[in-house]
């Protein structure tokens, strides 16, 4: 079962959104969508679902757009811990 949600705007308000974003259900859903992923409420796979996107690289970029960047301490952690391997390595060959 699905829920519909229903909006209504004063028609001045609307008109302003709508010279933004054209499709204002769309940027209702995808505002929604991104709040709901930034809050934890819902899974990458969730919202590449609920857009119909074909893969996850859609949803980064999809939330990149929305200013939710999904890199945590431990990604930094492990990007730093492969860097300076990567580094060990190169000067190794020299």
């Amino acid at each position: 079962m699905a829920t519909t949600i229903k909006l209504e705007l004063p028609e001045e308000i609307a008109s302003r959104l709508r010279a933004k974003w054209k499709d204002l259900p769309r940027a209702a859903l995808e505002s929604l969508l991104a709040d709901g992923y930034r809050s934890e409420l819902l899974s990458a796979d969730q919202v590449r679902q609920l857009l119909g996107f074909g893969s996850r690289m859609r949803v980064d970029e999809f939330l990149k757009q929305h200013g939710v960047y999904d890199y945590t301490a431990e990604d930094f952690e492990q990007d730093r811990l492969t860097l300076h391997r990567l580094k060990r390595r190169a000067g190794k060959r020299q």
